[in-house]
Protein backbone atom coordinates (compact mmCIF):
# COMPACT_ATOMS: atom_id res chain seq x y z
CA UNK A 1 0.00 0.00 0.00
CA UNK A 2 3.02 2.50 0.28
CA UNK A 3 4.34 1.97 -2.40
CA UNK A 4 1.10 2.49 -4.43
CA UNK A 5 0.87 5.66 -2.32
CA UNK A 6 3.99 6.93 -3.41
CA UNK A 7 3.63 6.04 -7.16
CA UNK A 8 0.02 7.84 -7.30
CA UNK A 9 1.40 10.91 -5.33
CA UNK A 10 4.41 11.08 -7.75
CA UNK A 11 2.29 10.63 -10.93
CA UNK A 12 -0.40 13.44 -9.47
CA UNK A 13 2.99 15.61 -9.00
CA UNK A 14 4.44 15.24 -12.21
CA UNK A 15 1.18 16.02 -14.02
CA UNK A 16 0.74 18.88 -11.97
CA UNK A 17 4.09 20.18 -13.09
CA UNK A 18 3.68 19.60 -16.93
CA UNK A 19 0.16 21.91 -16.38
CA UNK A 20 1.87 24.49 -14.63
CA UNK A 21 4.78 24.41 -17.00
CA UNK A 22 3.30 24.54 -20.09
CA UNK A 23 1.06 27.31 -19.66
CA UNK A 24 4.43 29.33 -18.52
CA UNK A 25 5.97 28.79 -21.88
CA UNK A 26 3.01 29.66 -23.89
CA UNK A 27 3.08 33.62 -22.11
CA UNK A 28 7.02 33.48 -22.30
CA UNK A 29 6.51 32.74 -25.91
CA UNK A 30 5.10 36.39 -26.75
CA UNK A 31 6.84 38.21 -24.38
CA UNK A 32 10.34 36.88 -26.01
CA UNK A 33 8.92 37.95 -29.55
CA UNK A 34 8.62 41.45 -27.58
CA UNK A 35 12.16 41.32 -26.31
CA UNK A 36 13.88 40.45 -30.01
CA UNK A 37 12.08 43.38 -31.49
CA UNK A 38 12.92 45.79 -29.29
CA UNK A 39 16.22 44.69 -29.53
CA UNK A 40 16.25 44.67 -32.76
CA UNK A 41 15.17 48.43 -33.36
CA UNK A 42 17.81 48.91 -30.33
CA UNK A 43 20.98 47.66 -32.06
CA UNK A 44 19.54 49.68 -35.11
CA UNK A 45 19.71 52.71 -33.23
CA UNK A 46 22.46 52.65 -31.77
CA UNK A 47 24.37 51.93 -35.02
CA UNK A 48 22.73 54.96 -36.63
CA UNK A 49 23.85 56.84 -33.59
CA UNK A 50 27.33 55.66 -34.09
CA UNK A 51 27.47 56.79 -37.75
CA UNK A 52 25.84 59.63 -37.01
CA UNK A 53 28.89 60.84 -34.49
CA UNK A 54 31.28 59.25 -36.49
CA UNK A 55 30.36 61.19 -39.60
CA UNK A 56 29.59 64.38 -38.18
CA UNK A 57 33.66 63.86 -36.57
CA UNK A 58 31.67 63.99 -33.15
CA UNK A 59 32.90 62.76 -29.70
CA UNK A 60 34.89 59.22 -30.47
CA UNK A 61 34.50 58.28 -26.72
CA UNK A 62 30.65 58.66 -27.31
CA UNK A 63 30.54 57.08 -30.60
CA UNK A 64 32.51 53.78 -28.93
CA UNK A 65 29.91 53.73 -26.02
CA UNK A 66 26.85 53.90 -28.98
CA UNK A 67 29.06 50.99 -30.49
CA UNK A 68 29.19 49.29 -27.15
CA UNK A 69 25.20 49.57 -26.58
CA UNK A 70 24.37 48.46 -29.72
CA UNK A 71 26.94 45.03 -29.22
CA UNK A 72 24.65 44.30 -25.35
CA UNK A 73 21.47 45.03 -27.21
CA UNK A 74 22.25 42.60 -30.05
CA UNK A 75 22.91 39.58 -27.50
CA UNK A 76 19.03 39.06 -27.58
CA UNK A 77 18.44 39.76 -31.03
CA UNK A 78 18.17 36.52 -31.30
CA UNK A 79 16.49 34.35 -34.49
CA UNK A 80 18.14 30.45 -35.40
CA UNK A 81 17.72 31.83 -39.44
CA UNK A 82 19.65 34.82 -39.05
CA UNK A 83 22.15 33.33 -36.44
CA UNK A 84 25.28 33.32 -38.57
CA UNK A 85 24.61 36.94 -39.99
CA UNK A 86 24.37 38.46 -36.28
CA UNK A 87 27.67 37.03 -35.46
CA UNK A 88 29.45 38.66 -38.93
CA UNK A 89 27.46 41.70 -38.02
CA UNK A 90 28.95 41.83 -34.24
CA UNK A 91 31.94 41.32 -35.98
CA UNK A 92 31.58 44.47 -38.03
CA UNK A 93 30.84 46.49 -34.58
CA UNK A 94 34.01 45.11 -32.99
CA UNK A 95 36.35 46.08 -35.71
CA UNK A 96 34.52 49.40 -36.02
CA UNK A 97 35.19 50.13 -33.01
CA UNK A 98 38.26 49.37 -32.69
CA UNK A 99 39.21 51.09 -35.80
CA UNK A 100 37.69 53.96 -33.70
CA UNK A 101 39.99 53.48 -30.89
CA UNK A 102 43.13 53.69 -33.15
CA UNK A 103 41.88 56.82 -35.09
CA UNK A 104 40.74 55.25 -38.15
CA UNK A 105 37.42 56.90 -38.51
CA UNK A 106 36.89 56.44 -42.39
CA UNK A 107 37.11 52.89 -42.15
CA UNK A 108 34.81 52.54 -38.58
CA UNK A 109 32.27 54.16 -40.76
CA UNK A 110 32.48 51.59 -43.54
CA UNK A 111 32.03 48.93 -40.97
CA UNK A 112 29.52 50.45 -39.06
CA UNK A 113 27.23 51.30 -42.02
CA UNK A 114 27.86 47.29 -43.30
CA UNK A 115 27.13 45.95 -40.04
CA UNK A 116 23.91 48.11 -39.97
CA UNK A 117 22.79 46.79 -43.49
CA UNK A 118 23.56 43.33 -41.99
CA UNK A 119 21.13 44.03 -38.64
CA UNK A 120 18.65 45.66 -41.28
CA UNK A 121 18.22 42.72 -43.47
CA UNK A 122 18.04 40.52 -39.94
CA UNK A 123 15.36 42.62 -38.80
CA UNK A 124 13.02 42.06 -42.53
CA UNK A 125 13.92 38.38 -41.61
CA UNK A 126 12.57 38.51 -38.54
CA UNK A 127 9.51 40.64 -38.93
CA UNK A 128 8.60 38.54 -41.99
CA UNK A 129 8.42 34.98 -39.61
CA UNK A 130 6.58 36.80 -36.92
CA UNK A 131 3.82 38.61 -37.85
Amino acid sequence: MKVFKKIVISLVMAMSMTAISSSAFAAESKDLNAVVRVAAEGTIAKIEEAISLVEKGGDTAAAVAAINEARQLQKEFRYELTERTRQKANEKLRVAREALESGDTKAAEETLKASLAQFKEMKVTYDAAHK
